[in-house]
C-alpha cells in the first residue's frame, strides 16, 4: 500500500428534512468540530493558480460530508492537506484544535486517517498483515499487538468482507479487493477522523453499497467524522449528513443535500445537464446526465 495513506507508521447547517431514503443525518458541526480549516489555500510549483483557495470548512462528531466537484476542483488536494501531505500556502487545517503541519506524524495518525485514490498492492504481505499496519501509530516500539489491536482488526476485516481473503497476498487481489483491504486499514486505525478519497473506485455494486452502509454504522457508532471526495451523486444524496460543493480551488455550496444538491448547482459545478427524480419505492433521489456543457 503506498506511502501516502495516513497509516503513516510502519516507518514502519440548519438541515432542512430530508428524503426517506437517507441514512444518517447528525448535525454536530457547531458544538465540537473534530476539523476546522481556517481561510486554507494551496499552489503547487508552476501552477497558474492555486490548487485551493481560501477554503473554509467545519466537520462535527458524527458528520459524513461529501465533497462534489469536477476533476480538478480540489478535492484530493483538500484532503491531502487536512492529511498534512501537502503544506499549504495560506491558513491551515486543525484535527481536535491541534494544527496539522505542527502535530507530528504519529501522534496525527493517531486522529486521522487518509485513504487516497490509488494505492500500490505491498508485494508479499497477507491482507490481515495490511490492515494490522493501521494498528502502528497506537502500538509501541516493537509494535506488538495487543488484544485492542487485534480486536480493532478483526471488526475493520468483517466491516469490509475480508475474512476469506485473510491469508491471501495483497498483490494477488483484484482492484476492488485492494480497495476493500486499503480501507479495512483505515478503519482499524480507529481514527477521529477518516478522509476517503473516492473510496467506492473498483468495487462492485454490493461492495460499494456496503461500503457506504458500515460508514453509516461507524459514524453513528463511534462518532467519527467522515470527509469523502465522491462523483457519486446517488450515493452522497443518500448517505451523506452534508455537502460541500467545489469548482476551481473554492467552495462555492455547502448544506444538506436537499438544500445544495438541485439540478442548477450541481449542473454547475460538474460542467452538465442534469435530471433529478426521486424512486417511489424508496424515496431516495437519483440523478441523471443529460448532456456536458461548453466550458
Amino acid at each position: 500500500m503506498p506511502n501516502d495513506t495516513l497509516t503513516l507508521e510502519p516507518f514502519a447547517d440548519n438541515a432542512r428534512s430530508e428524503p426517506s431514503g437517507a441514512q444518517f443525518r447528525p448535525n454536530r458541526e457547531q458544538s465540537s468540530p473534530v476539523l476546522a480549516v481556517e481561510s486554507l489555500s494551496v499552489r503547487y510549483a508552476g501552477g497558474a493558480l492555486p490548487a485551493l483557495s481560501d477554503v473554509i470548512l467545519r466537520v462535527g462528531e458524527g458528520e459524513f460530508v461529501a465533497l462534489l466537484g469536477a476533476n480538478g476542483a480540489g478535492k484530493s488536494t483538500l484532503l491531502r492537506a487536512v492529511a498534512a501531505l501537502v503544506v499549504p500556502s495560506r491558513g491551515k487545517a486543525l484535527v481536535m484544535g491541534r494544527d496539522v503541519q505542527t502535530v507530528g506524524r504519529r501522534a496525527l495518525a493517531r486522529m486521522v486517517s487518509l485513504v487516497p485514490q490509488s494505492e500500490r498492492a505491498s508485494a508479499g504481505f497477507r491482507v490481515r498483515e495490511v490492515v494490522a499496519m493501521g494498528r502502528a501509530a497506537h502500538q509501541g516500539l516493537w509494535m506488538l499487538e495487543r488484544a485492542a489491536d487485534a480486536q480493532a482488526v478483526d471488526e475493520a476485516m468483517a466491516q469490509c468482507d475480508l475474512g476469506a481473503l485473510s491469508t491471501r497476498t495483497v498483490e494477488t487481489l483484484s482492484g476492488g479487493e485492494q480497495r476493500r483491504v486499503a480501507i479495512a486499514r483505515a478503519l482499524a486505525q480507529k481514527p477521529r477522523l477518516l478522509l476517503l478519497d473516492e473510496p467506492a473506485a473498483f468495487l462492485d455494486l454490493r461492495h460499494r453499497l456496503e461500503l457506504y452502509e458500515r460508514l453509516a454504522e461507524v459514524t453513528q457508532r463511534s462518532a467519527v467524522a467522515v470527509v469523502a471526495a465522491m462523483h457519486d451523486l446517488d450515493t452522497a444524496a443518500r448517505f451523506a449528513s452534508r455537502v460541500v460543493l467545489m469548482r476551481g480551488g473554492h467552495v462555492v455550496g455547502s448544506g444538506s443535500p436537499g438544500e445544495v444538491m438541485d439540478a442548477v448547482q450541481l449542473g454547475h459545478v460538474l460542467g452538465a445537464d442534469l435530471s433529478i427524480g426521486t424512486d417511489q419505492a424508496s424515496g431516495n433521489r437519483y440523478f441523471v446526465p443529460l448532456r456536458s456543457r461548453p466550458e
